[in-house]
């Protein structure tokens, strides 16, 4: 699994597509998301040509450094969640280390921000993503098909975000309006699942 290239093409993904963030965050956020993600994947960028990283947990250290390093509030809360990824994968990607990884990283980002499924956050799409990992690895699937379960369960739990009322994050500030809304942290993290796929 080269997974310098699995974050390469997900920066590629937000060059692309980031401005549908930025939209998603007008109607239901203050309208910064989608600048502070491309901000903190011009710092990734920088990272990985600076520390040239061999191993997958060098990887994720350098685009974890990153985001911590980015403002907003979801700048912070994916730097923890890609430092669980650097912690958790170290030399070996294998199904059950991304599980593992993943699921540690979604208790944290649910401990810190108090976040939980049905809440209209990045967390609708973390969790069904590591609970799909974890069910890949507990049946000996190759990371290539336990990558492409955790894609599809992100990107149906953050479409599922789109009919919720928001209970956390900015959008929960206005209420109804958020409403027919996809969060847009939640859809980054199914891009991210899905950059892995290609």
């Amino acid at each position: 699994m080269d997974t310098r290239a699995w974050i390469e093409r997900f920066a590629a993904v937000i060059d692309d597509r980031g401005a549908e963030l930025t939209e998603l965050d007008r109607r239901a956020g203050d309208g910064d998301y989608g600048t502070n993600l491309r901000s903190a994947l011009a710092k990734v960028r920088a990272n990985l040509a600076a520390d040239d990283p061999r191993t997958a947990g060098e990887v994720f250290t350098a685009v974890s450094n990153a985001f911590l390093h980015t403002g907003g509030t979801s700048g912070p809360l994916f730097g923890m969640w890609f430092r669980e990824f650097a912690k958790g994968l170290g030399d070996e990607v294998s199904a059950g280390s991304l599980a593992r990884a993943a699921g540690e990283a979604e208790a944290t980002v649910r401990r810190l921000g108090g976040a939980e499924v049905g809440h209209k956050t990045m967390v609708d799409a973390m969790v069904p993503a590591a609970e799909a990992l974890a069910a890949a690895a507990e049946r000996g699937a190759d990371v290539e098909t336990a990558l492409k379960e955790a894609a599809a369960a992100a990107d149906a739990g953050a479409r599922s975000t789109e009919a919720l009322l928001a209970k956390r994050g900015r959008a929960s500030y206005v209420g109804e309006h958020a409403r027919g809304v996809t969060d847009p942290g939640a859809l980054t993290v199914a891009w991210f699942f899905e950059a892995a796929t290609k």
